[in-house]
């Protein structure tokens, strides 16, 4: 009886996995043949950042690693012999066609497509017209914008569709203009109107994407901004030769050899040489500005000079430097030039540029407008302000990469008496010695609190210190540049 027993409990397990094999086969067999998604490597952000949801000029998830970029493209015969990747735009070989999508990075989604093209801008599609019969009803959406984990910002990121039909061999493909390099398709939705998100989230990984391509790329421009397009168009020369479309105004049929939908991103205001085709820096990408905006002025041969010139950032509205004249008359008794610098979104780029560029100290509350320091001079001086509250996104959107980028980087903190909250709330509240527990209260109440609602009081005996280790800096600063022009 046992021995029966010991069978039919044997027989019932065979059963058991046979079963599961093939229901896994079958779960397998129904995946998309055009892509299989791999698993995304993330970093979760601290506890003291958990509770935030969407930045504006300071905070934000931290990043996690660069993904390796690894999806499958859409078939083994598809005509391309490389391992099926999402590469660089540009690099899948010309008498190859698919579609290959990659969505494991934690802040943007990139679906590239090769083979013949079109471009229908009215109905927000670009169609892969495939020979390849495994090629055929494939369909992608993605919104080309590089902050996909703020699903509020990106409901004002347009969605395009990547799909492919089938085609004989030798069928007429109907183009109005027909391009023989490869597009990248990039939204200015989302934040565009702050000018750190400007470079941050469009700029920097425009550049990114496309500077390998030496110019040699169509850029279409979703939710565009006549604006913006003026604002940069010196930048955008540099990074293609070809006019920018607009993609949301656009009527003509436009057909590609290769099209990339959506931006390659590193991290905050960051070029990471190893992730880059050709182990770009950031130098790279400074001597691409300098490209831009060098021609608008004589650039005149670095001299000797006996006082370093400081800039310093003047806001509005909120963390405002309250005695700004006296910080002023302090580092001119220190020995700077000094110039005050209120950029506003008309402010013509070409300007701030001169301005900036033949500096050696930029100084500013934490804020946007610290953006600006990418037009210093690189190994030039950077002092921050850093109000309470707000240490982490200061470090992480602008001293970790001033420094990485190779600036001398000056993080002035402020104490309680040098902040405003300290008139509002009593010396014990939680406002003033534990910021950490108001941050994890959510992201509305920070900003209220430490973003909207504080200004600054420099303690001038204090700040002191910090001005007279920039002169020293920046003094060092001016005789490297001065032996380097001997030099030249």
């Amino acid at each position: 009886m046992k021995k029966r027993m010991s069978a039919r409990r044997l027989l019932l397990t065979v059963a058991v996995l046979a079963t599961g094999c093939v229901m896994l086969f079958l779960q397998k067999a129904a995946l998309p043949v055009h892509v299989k998604y791999i698993t995304a490597r993330t970093m979760l952000p601290s506890e003291e950042l958990k509770s935030m949801e969407e930045p504006l000029e300071a905070i934000s998830p931290r990043d996690g690693p660069n993904s390796s970029m690894s999806h499958q493209y859409s078939t083994e015969d598809s005509g391309n012999q490389e391992e099926g990747k999402v590469k660089m735009p540009g690099v899948y070989k010309s008498d190859g066609e698919g579609i290959v999508c990659d969505r494991s990075h934690t802040r943007t989604d990139i679906c590239s497509a090769f083979g013949h093209i079109q471009m229908h801008a009215r109905s927000g599609l670009f169609l892969l017209n495939a020979v390849n019969e495994s090629n055929h009803g494939i369909r992608e959406t993605i919104k080309p914008y590089p902050r996909k984990w703020e699903s509020k910002i990106m409901e004002l990121v347009s969605e395009v569709t990547l799909e492919s039909k089938a085609v004989h061999k030798n069928s007429w493909l109907k183009c109005d203009v027909q391009h023989k390099v490869p597009a990248v398709v990039f939204s200015t939705g989302g934040y565009t109107g702050n000018v750190f998100h400007e470079f941050n989230d469009g700029i920097i990984p425009l550049y990114i994407t496309s500077q390998h391509l030496k110019r040699e790329v169509v850029l279409i421009n979703v939710d565009c901004h006549n604006w913006w397009l003026t604002k940069y168009d010196e930048v955008l020369n540099q990074l293609t030769k070809y006019r920018v479309i607009n993609f949301d105004n656009e009527t003509m049929n436009h057909c590609f050899p290769k099209v990339t939908i959506g931006m390659s991103i590193h991290a905050d205001m960051t070029i990471d040489p190893t992730l880059m085709p050709n182990k770009e820096t950031y130098l790279n990408f400074r001597a691409m500005l300098d490209r831009a905006y060098t021609p608008h002025y004589v650039q005149k041969k670095p001299v000797k000079r006996r006082r370093p010139n400081l800039v310093i950032l003047v806001r509005e509205g909120s963390r405002v430097i309250e005695n700004l004249n006296q910080v002023v008359k302090l580092t001119k008794q220190i020995g700077f030039n000094v110039t005050l610098c209120k950029p506003l979104p008309t402010t013509d780029l070409k300007d701030t540029y001169r301005l900036l560029n033949s500096s050696h100290v930029l100084m500013g509350v934490h804020g946007a407008a610290l953006t600006h320091f990418l037009f210093m001079p690189p190994g030039s001086v950077l002092i921050q302000i850093i109000p309470l509250g707000i240490d982490w996104a200061s470090r992480t959107y602008f001293g970790d990469p001033a420094e990485r980028m190779g600036f001398q980087y000056i993080g002035y903190k402020i104490g309680l008496h040098e902040s405003s909250l300290s008139d509002k709330y009593g010396k014990d509240d939680t406002v003033l010695v534990n910021s950490t527990a108001i941050i994890k209260q959510g992201w509305s109440l920070t900003k209220e609190i430490y973003l909207d609602s504080q200004n600054v009081h420099l303690d001038l005996a204090r700040f002191k210190n910090t001005l007279l280790d920039a002169k020293k800096r920046a003094t060092n600063f001016i005789r490297q540049q001065h032996r380097k022009g001997n030099k030249e």
